[in-house]
């Protein structure tokens, strides 16, 4: 993607050298990784992980990134292409998701209109909120398309200033107590959060990351680290210092974050002498909505799926049925059935074609 790195050098200090098929390896990686990290915290719960690796923050400068390269085209042919690419995965997960949850006894209302065009949470019941809680980071990506344009436009005008001011809406709704109640409020609040990082991206893809000296940015990135951490743990929800219940935190801790992971690339040049290992990373890569949308679907089907394991005997005594870790297992193996079931439909909204894996 763009420009070369010394041979040798352990980080990139101009856009990393990209793969022989033109992808940035260190993207992959970082998806990659980023979808693992959000498996793994639906599965355990564990709060520090969104400190050791914020996947929300960097799924969004990724994404901020390719927008900014795809807005070399016409905007309006842009926005229609990444419409397409959400909407088609989403509406197949949609339609069987809602049969289910009709099945289960909900009656939707008229907001299920919210399912064709998600500038809003879409609805559901309480059977299947699992499934459809996480679907805010698709309304959130959507909006993030539809302002790309003028975002883009604003922040090429005066680069680092734009960037730096993308915290204040957070922290003036910090300040006020949150945003308005609802799906506006929501939508809101998340984008206000994540602005930064979508930024960052723009800030990669033109370049002006990798003019900034590193100690500028080594000097900039702990001090929001630190504000995200202090904030964290001196206004904790119920106890927990998990920053998905503490935006302005959030918001903080992943700007710190995804800028040191942004402008200190590392080369990734062992992705290429490691076929499997490029192999996982791409099959990730291509299947990310598919792996997003149907992951807790995942979790939620390996917990009667393991209580039948407690009717054999030989499972009973040789497998952990009890363990969390089992679970975890589970889901990953249903998550790949899902990538086998409903992958191929991303080749489709991309108008690629279909195959079982790419």
């Amino acid at each position: 993607m763009g420009g070369t790195h010394r041979r040798g050098a352990p980080f990139a200090t101009a856009p990393a050298e990209p793969a022989p098929d033109g992808r940035d390896r260190w993207f992959d990686v970082l998806r990659a990784f980023a979808l693992v990290r959000v498996v793994t915290y639906h599965t355990f719960g564990w709060p520090w992980l969104g400190l050791v690796f914020p996947s929300m923050g960097v799924m969004f400068a990724l994404a901020g990134s390719l927008m900014a390269r795809s807005l070399e085209r016409p905007a309006r042919q842009v926005i229609r292409g990444r419409l397409r690419r959400l909407l088609i995965p989403l509406w197949v997960f949609g339609l069987l998701l809602g049969v289910a949850m009709l099945l289960h006894g909900w009656v939707p209302g008229a907001d299920v209109l919210y399912w064709v065009l998600p500038v809003g949470d879409p609805p559901g019941d309480a059977w299947g909120e699992q499934a459809w809680a996480v679907l805010w980071y698709l309304r959130t990506y959507l909006w993030f398309v539809l302002l790309s344009p003028v975002l883009l436009r604003v922040f090429r005008l005066a680069p680092l200033p734009v960037v730096a001011l993308s915290l204040v809406p957070v922290l003036v709704l910090t300040a006020l107590g949150g945003g308005p109640d609802g799906r506006l409020g929501s939508a809101l609040s998340d984008v206000s959060v994540f602005l930064f990082c979508w930024l960052l991206g723009f800030a990669h893809r033109d370049g002006v990351l990798d003019r900034l000296r590193p100690g500028q940015v080594v000097a900039v990135a702990p001090v929001l680290l630190a504000g995200g951490g202090w904030w964290a743990l001196h206004h904790r929800v119920d106890g927990s210092y998990d920053l998905d219940d503490i935006p302005l935190a959030q918001a903080l801790w992943s700007a710190g974050f995804v800028l040191l992971l942004l402008r200190f690339r590392p080369a990734c040049a062992w992705l290429g002498r490691r076929p499997v290992a490029a192999r996982v990373v791409k099959v990730f890569n291509a299947r990310a909505v598919t792996v997003y949308l149907w992951h807790e679907v995942a979790l939620m089907a390996g917990v009667p799926l393991i209580d039948l394991m407690w009717n054999v005997p030989a499972f009973e005594r040789h497998l952990p049925l009890g363990s969390t870790w089992l679970q975890f297992g589970v889901a990953w193996v249903l998550i790949a059935a899902a990538v086998a079931l409903f992958g191929w439909v991303e080749d489709v909204a991309a108008r690629r074609r279909p195959r079982l894996l790419p």
